[in-house]
């Protein structure tokens, strides 16, 4: 018994089940997580180390190299890049995407644990951080005052609203940007310190001894104990400015001319105290108000939409307790382009659900047999979602463009079996009994076709990488659909088509005239096929029109340019500045206060309603950097792709800086804000021959319109002061490097000596020059350190110094030294094409380093050979499924002729459109393949069927094909209308959802016009050379019905 016979026979036993999945399907709903893209966040495990006062190259040969060797044996490393930076060594390792990052993290912990033992006594010891792709912001609040200045914002953020942010569910940490903290700034007047004969470390020496705060036991009264507590005396700069300093040298020398006992050194007599902020050189601004930023960054799998929510929600709560005239508002808010996008995508949903329903009613010609299909299509798609939740899965753009997809294709199980019980009903059979045999008949049909659609995503689900991981929630969703259709198209239709189907001549205006129509085509098509069937040159040139198509779709494949995925409208510009190695804080802000003027222009325009811009960048220390970036007005008519190019050309005017202006692009490894850039990465052994090598590829990259800024990361003009200490000089006065290197890190650095309290918080007390005795060499000569005589000695006598060159920066690759070239993407500049344009310059350089993909270029070049493999293996999966259903070698090979048709169709689509062949529009591809086969399958079974009824090849597919003609015209027109407002409905993330619905909508219609005649002029000419499925079975049940007559005469 058939599912089909058990749902007829038992109506509410089929209802039920249809209710059930509707009610788990809505349990699951409510408990998916929402986000933009799955969560494909490469696992990433960080070194740093802190060597104080190390110099790039010392830190690369002592550090960096001693851990990468130790490092490289463990399994499942993608890539591995480092930075050698003074006083600082960073090594990030990627690694392949199955790898468990907990799992990796422990591997890296004890291979460091063996090494750690070979670093530089001085150096810390290595920080070892599971570092996350997600650790981009997702939300900047300002933090503005007419009445506080930025200590008082950031010590108030700090203080009070830090803590409160940081308690939202989903939140991994609270930044405060722009932020100065208070701290007692002790500026040291070397001049007056050599008259009074103090040196740095009696500064210092008298900070912590007199500084403290100490516990000093209890006394023990008859009544009460009380505790005993030393005070500190120092927290104001005046009580700072009397703190008395005694020479370690003992008396103080005649330098001085004053030998009065009892003269005491004050620290006021030797250096100005204020109360100031720790890092001055610090800004950051919005809308013309300088500002404090406050930026929040996601745990990794957290949910963006809530956690936004939750800010929001706090936010009126926090402005009602905070100092008159003081706001927060929410600055820029990534997640609002997630929240309007998967708004727009339940909207396009409802759109293709009415439209579907609307060409089953025209095409059914009655409300009742409309209803039927327009029914099942939302209780699949609640049903896909009970397959989504238990794999942990979420809703996000990707799976949510899925289900819209799947709209198109789940109503076809549906349609095919209402047609085939409505023209039963019609042939005059009792509704019951055309449900039951009807169903019956197109049984096999429909598991074909559903086995088929899976069989096409199942190679999505193995794609390989990153993009793979990307792709597997969308292939599992369509798959759940499609496999849910085929359930509900077997047993809910037929119970409900029992119920509710009518002969249509007893029908309204509309059925009856649709019937006409149907009538007039299908007899129409029924001679052309009489005509053309057996005719030799017929036959000829349908072999030759298939050549010639597949010959077309190859073609339009080679010529249409490429990239990862189409450029998406976010409606917001980040800006990137960067300065000349070694250019200061006040060098920067002049640039960017040029900047500000053109972003304030467009604010008055309304072309914007905000921008922010900050330096140095957010967690940067580099003073030659800043970031910025700019939030689109709803009403604005400029596309932030076109915002980004004019700001480029614009600001290509600012040359003290280099200032980029990109928007971020969908899919980004890592999350960092490289926005569209492809980099070339040239690694060898030696940093000046990989430049010479990689510097005719930078002046190539100039001179192409396409690419916008191209750099190289490597720039040895860091400005770098070498102190060389004459040793001899030094052993006879007795003076050590060690103080030598205090004494100028002392007055040149600030140095953290102590803290004080405030308000019961703790800040640090910094010791520094005043800037005006720190800005030339001969600073470093005026400096003074004690011999061991106990004199005062000038470093001049000691030190010579010399200025020169350096890259501040040395950057490794997979343990060999690298250097990257980076050039932005123009827009309407396909990343294929800057691929294929780097690769043509690289070949006709002579043979050098080795060349790597990083950004962009990396992911379409992994990308693109994946898609590839994946439809390569969709056709063979489709092939061989089909092959083992019909039993034969042959059907599924004239059912395959459709594919390159429906291609060529989609492909033609993406021409007209002006799209690329990126990841999305590969997709639909993979999904036409199965909307091809499916009209193929539909008159190929019920061909088959009809031979074995006895009819001749050609009477059978004549028939077959005419038969079938009404659902496979209604099922293409389905799947074409669930794609139309892919196509029409823009809004945010309107890109990609065109670039898939062109390739569906005309690959779909332009396949079904031609199978139509390509299919049954294909079978006609090959099926003579095959058999029924039941050949070989009933040959089997001949002999054994034989062998059972020869016994029973026998027994006769």
């Amino acid at each position: 018994m058939m599912l089909s016979d058990l749902s007829v026979r038992r109506p509410v036993f089929a209802a039920v089940a249809a209710i059930i999945l509707c009610v788990i399907g809505l349990a699951a709903f409510s408990s998916l997580t929402v986000r933009e893209l799955p969560s494909v966040d490469p696992p990433v495990v960080s070194i740093s180390t802190t060597y104080r006062g190390a110099s790039a190259e010392v830190i690369e040969e002592r550090i960096t190299e001693v851990i990468e060797r130790q490092i490289s044996g463990i399994q499942g490393i993608d890539r591995v890049n480092s930075s050698s930076r003074d006083g600082r060594s960073n090594i990030n390792i990627s690694f392949l995407l199955d790898r468990d990052l907990d799992d990796a993290a422990n591997d890296v912990r004890d291979a460091v644990s063996r090494v750690a033992a070979n670093l530089p006594d001085q150096a810390d010891p290595p920080q070892i951080a599971k570092a996350n792709a997600d650790s981009s912001p997702i939300m900047f609040i300002s933090f503005a005052s007419t009445t506080m200045n930025r200590l008082q914002l950031s010590d108030y953020a700090q203080r009070y609203l830090v803590e409160r942010f940081s308690t939202i569910p989903g939140v991994a940490q609270v930044n405060v940007g722009g932020s100065q903290l208070y701290s007692m700034r002790i500026w040291l007047d070397p001049d007056a310190m050599a008259a009074r004969g103090v040196t740095v470390d009696d500064v210092e020496t008298a900070l912590n001894n007199q500084n403290l705060e100490l516990p000093a036991g209890s006394l023990e009264a008859p009544d009460k104990d009380f505790t005993i507590r030393v005070a500190r005396g120092y927290a104001t700069p005046e009580q700072f400015a009397q703190m008395p300093i005694n020479p370690s040298g003992g008396t103080p020398p005649a330098a001085t001319g004053n030998k009065t006992p009892g003269y005491v050194v004050r620290l006021g007599d030797v250096a100005r105290i204020e109360e100031g902020p720790d890092e001055p050189r610090r800004s950051f601004r919005s809308n013309g108000r300088d500002q404090v930023g406050i930026a929040i960054t996601r745990q990794s799998q957290a949910n963006d939409l809530e956690i936004s929510q939750g800010v929001r929600d706090m936010l009126p709560e926090l402005n009602q307790s905070l100092p008159d005239g003081t706001s927060l508002e929410v600055a820029v808010d990534y997640t609002v382009f997630t929240k309007h996008a998967i708004e727009e995508v339940w909207i396009t949903m409802g759109i293709s659900l009415a439209l579907v329903a609307l060409v089953n009613l025209i095409f059914l010609g009655t409300w009742r047999a409309a209803l039927i299909p327009s029914v099942v299509a939302p209780i699949c798609i609640l049903s896909t979602f009970i397959v989504l939740a238990p794999l942990g899965f979420s809703l996000n753009l990707l799976t949510l463009l899925a289900l819209v997809l799947a709209i198109g294709l789940v109503v076809d199980d549906a349609i095919v079996v209402v047609e085939n019980i409505q023209r039963r009903i019609d042939d005059g059979e009792p509704a019951i009994v055309a449900a039951q045999r009807g169903a019956r008949q197109v049984f096999f049909a429909v598991v074909a076709t559903t086995i088929v659609l899976i069989s096409v995503f199942a190679p999505l689900m193995f794609l390989p990488g990153y993009i793979g991981r990307l792709f597997v929630e969308l292939a599992v969703a369509i798959a759940a659909a499609v496999g849910f259709s085929a359930l509900l198209a077997l047993s809910l239709s037929p119970m409900l088509a029992s119920k509710l189907l009518r002969p249509a001549h007893g029908e309204g205006f509309l059925a009856r005239r649709v019937d006409a129509a149907m009538d007039k085509l299908k007899s129409s098509y029924h001679a052309s096929l009489d005509f053309m069937l057996g005719r030799r040159a017929a036959t000829m040139a349908t072999v030759a029109l298939v050549v010639v198509l597949a010959a077309g779709a190859g073609g339009l494949f080679a010529v249409l340019p490429r990239e990862l995925v189409p450029e998406e409208d976010r409606g917001r510009v980040d800006l990137n500045l960067i300065g000349p190695e070694g250019a200061g804080y006040d060098y920067t802000v002049k640039a960017v206060q040029k900047v500000e003027a053109r972003l304030q222009e467009l604010l008055k325009e309304g072309v914007t309603n905000r921008y922010l811009l900050g330096v140095p960048r957010f967690g940067g220390t580099q003073f030659n950097s800043a970031f910025g970036n700019t939030t689109l007005a709803d009403d604005a008519k400029i596309s932030s792709q076109e915002l980004a190019a004019e700001l480029n050309r614009e600001f290509s005017t600012i040359t003290s800086v280099r200032v980029i202006a990109s928007v971020r692009p969908a899919f980004q490894r890592g999350g960092g804000g490289g926005g569209n850039s492809v980099d070339v990465i040239a690694v060898g052994d030696d940093y000046a021959q990989i430049a010479a090598w990689i510097k005719p590829l930078l002046a190539a990259a100039e001179t192409n319109p396409g690419l916008a800024r191209p750099r190289l990361d490597y720039e040895p003009t860091s400005p770098r002061v070498l102190v060389s200490v004459d040793r001899e000089k030094a052993a006879s006065l007795g003076v050590s490097a060690q103080a030598v290197g205090r004494a100028l890190e002392s007055n040149f650095g600030p140095r953290q000596v102590t803290t004080y309290i405030k308000n019961g918080q703790e800040y640090d007390v910094l010791l520094q020059t005043d800037r005006s005795k720190r800005q030339t060499e001969q600073d470093i000569g005026n400096l003074y350190v004690r011999a061991a005589s106990g004199q005062l000695v000038p470093l001049s006598t000691l030190v010579t110094t010399q200025v020169r060159g350096d890259t501040p920066d040395r950057a490794r690759v997979d343990r060999l030294r690298a250097v990257t070239l980076t050039a932005q993407v123009n827009p309407g500049y396909a990343v294929g094409d800057a691929v294929k344009f780097f690769q043509q310059e690289i070949a006709k350089l002579p043979p050098g380093p080795q060349v790597k993909w990083g950004s962009m270029a990396r992911d379409y070049l992994e990308a693109g050979s994946a898609v590839g493999l994946a439809f390569g293996m969709a056709l063979l999966l489709v092939f061989l499924v089909l092959a083992a259903q019909f039993e034969s070698w042959i059907h599924p090979g004239v059912i395959m002729l459709t594919v390159p048709v429906a291609a060529l169709g989609g492909l033609f689509g993406l021409l007209i459109a002006g799209s690329t062949i990126n990841t999305y529009s590969q997709i639909g591809l993979i999904i036409l393949i199965g909307i091809a086969a499916k009209n193929g399958i539909l008159i190929v079974e019920f061909a088959n069927q009809l031979r074995d009824e006895g009819l001749s090849i050609r009477e059978a597919v004549i028939e077959s094909a005419s038969l079938r003609l009404r659902p496979i015209i209604m099922t293409s027109i389905a799947a074409a209308a669930g794609a139309i407002p892919l196509i029409m409905w823009g809004g945010a993330g309107g890109e990609s959802r065109k670039t898939i619905g062109v390739v569906i909508f005309f690959g779909a219609i332009f396949s079904t016009l031609l199978t139509l005649f390509i299919v049954p002029v294909f079978y006609n000419m090959l099926a003579r050379f095959t058999k029924s499925p039941q050949a070989t079975a009933r040959r089997i049940e001949a002999f054994e019905e034989a062998e059972q007559a020869r016994a029973a005469n026998a027994a006769e």
